[in-house]
């Protein structure tokens, strides 16, 4: 049976408008040779983490239908999303839910917060009744933490970011999904909010069994709720395996980075003691523009062969790393990341 949503080697090039003035298009690559496989019947909860211009949203657009790929396919349960038929359609929408980062953009100032909820029950017939239908929605509202008699009949601008982030992922679990594609949803939110949303996302992965992708700059709540991890840098995958594992051992020097700039958790206190050695990049634009490693410019541990692309090394058996500095270890296919998140279960 083929896997619910597949990512097939996907690339995303964005061309910029220079020949309109006599000059060259400027091409920025989003995404490179991504891959990812997200079974039904086996829920996962990933994470997709890196800093801001990695390419998360990108891929998370793509993943959503919402973005062709410059190359390579998403398919749903095996068929190109791009060319589902109606129903094709009608079903990839209802399985593949999103979430995203403001809670305020998705709703319509002019009608009540009960508008967001009724109608994915009325435009996938869910219900047969209007009891029927607010009885699902009350049940939805308590899931994430809500109470119906305190949110519905009242407009957006009079609840909370949090109240209507949770009210998002009430509508999404209206449907049933058996994914949903998260993209920064804490990232807009109080901070003591945080643990409430991701709380209920993890309750929706456990007791329900929905797949998530979570899209995310932050480590530390990719670490809270997450199993697998990929680490992104400039739209490539750096690292990639078991979340616990890449955080508290992380292989790859930009990963090291990303781990070491965290803060520690305690009152008056600098940085993680431990100190990456960095270098200085003076034009960022530089490493999407680089050949061969793009981490090259600013990686102290940088040598003459990452002129040319790192293959994709599996350093563990739940752990893979693209670095010359693993060329002992078996190579893997960018196709491969759904083996080594599998090799975890065994």
């Amino acid at each position: 049976m083929p896997p619910l949503l597949e990512a097939r080697h996907i690339r995303k090039v964005f061309r910029g408008g220079g020949q309109l003035f006599g000059g060259q298009a400027s091409e920025t690559v989003a995404c490179d040779d991504f891959s990812l496989l997200i079974d039904a019947d086996n829920p996962t909860f990933t994470t997709i983490a890196g800093e801001s211009g990695s390419g998360k949203t990108t891929i998370a657009r793509m993943l959503l239908g919402v973005l062709d790929p410059s190359a390579g396919q998403v398919l749903y349960r095996g068929r190109d999303v791009n060319e589902l038929e109606k129903e094709g359609q009608r079903a990839f929408r209802k399985d593949v839910q999103a979430i995203f980062q403001d809670p305020f953009e998705v709703y319509n100032p002019f009608y009540k917060i009960d508008h967001i909820l009724t109608t994915p029950i009325q435009k996938f017939g869910l219900a047969a009744s209007k009891a029927e239908a607010y009885d699902q929605i009350h049940q939805a509202l308590r899931t994430v933490g809500l109470r119906p008699e305190e949110t519905l009949g009242r407009y957006p601008h009079q609840l909370s970011g949090g109240q209507r982030q949770r009210i998002t992922i009430a509508r999404a679990l209206l449907l049933k999904p058996k994914l949903i594609i998260a993209d920064e949803p804490v990232s807009m939110v109080d901070a003591s909010l945080r643990a409430t949303i991701l709380a209920s996302l993890h309750t929706l992965y456990r007791d329900f069994g929905i797949s998530f992708i979570y899209i995310t700059h932050d480590l530390t709540t990719a670490y809270q709720v997450s199993e697998n991890i990929v680490i992104l840098f400039h739209g490539t995958v750096a690292e990639a395996g078991n979340t616990e594992r890449v955080i508290k051992d992380p292989q790859h020097p930009y990963t090291r980075e990303l781990i070491h700039s965290i803060p520690v958790p305690e009152p008056g206190s600098g940085w993680i003691e431990e100190a990456v050695e960095e270098k200085i990049v003076d034009d960022p634009d530089a490493e999407e523009q680089a050949q061969g490693c793009r981490y090259a410019l600013r990686c102290p541990q940088a040598m003459d062969r990452c002129a040319a692309s790192p293959p994709f090394y599996r350093t563990e058996g739940d752990r893979a790393v693209s670095c010359f500095l693993y060329d002992d270890k078996p190579v893997l296919g960018s196709g491969d990341l759904d083996e080594v998140f599998q090799e975890r279960d065994k």
